[in-house]
């Protein structure tokens, strides 16, 4: 990913910008080249949030095909959902505005912790999770940029067996941004 690359990040709350503005810092990406469109607080369902703008987002992002350095990058909580019906809503999202799906060659990364963005945290720290339980949310959402960074440079490797299944799925989709 070149630095020049411009980020449109569309995610729940400030503890999934915090995650991916440190990913894309350490990926190389300039600050000011990150927008975030986040949920605000107390204002209704941060996941419905997501979900309603997704549309509207994938639409500006198609609407300049002539730019080859911009990218879109979604993080929604699979909650008690599984990964695969979280991005299927989003393709219907996307039908039902007449859109047609995420197509090959698209910067649009969709990314979804299950249980919640806390689950990987707590992993990457090195702790035994699972995709069921609720973690704890972090006292300061900059307390988790270490472990971001770690798993930022070390991106090209595969991760344990014993790493959260969403964080692979994860994983593989980094491969859509980092083109």
């Amino acid at each position: 990913m070149t630095k020049r690359i411009r980020i449109v990040l569309l995610c729940e709350d400030r503890q999934q910008e915090v995650f991916a503005r440190r990913f894309l810092y350490r990926c190389g990406v300039e600050p000011a080249r990150i927008r975030a469109r986040t949920a605000i607080k107390g204002k209704g369902s941060a996941e419905q949030f997501v979900r309603e703008q997704y549309p509207a987002e994938v639409k500006a992002y198609r609407s300049k095909p002539y730019q080859k350095d911009i990218g879109l990058v979604v993080i929604i909580d699979a909650d008690v959902k599984a990964v695969e019906e979280r991005c299927q809503e989003f393709e219907t999202a996307l039908a039902e505005c007449g859109l047609s799906g995420r197509q090959t060659g698209e910067r649009i990364g969709i990314f979804v912790p299950k249980r919640s963005i806390e689950t990987w945290i707590c992993y990457l720290r090195g702790e035994t999770v699972n995709e069921t339980d609720k973690y704890p949310h972090l006292q300061n959402e900059s307390d988790c940029r270490s472990v971001i960074e770690a798993l930022a440079d070390n991106r090209h490797n595969s991760l344990p067996v014993d790493a959260p299944p969403s964080l692979c799925a994860a994983c593989k989709e980094l491969d859509r941004l980092f083109l």
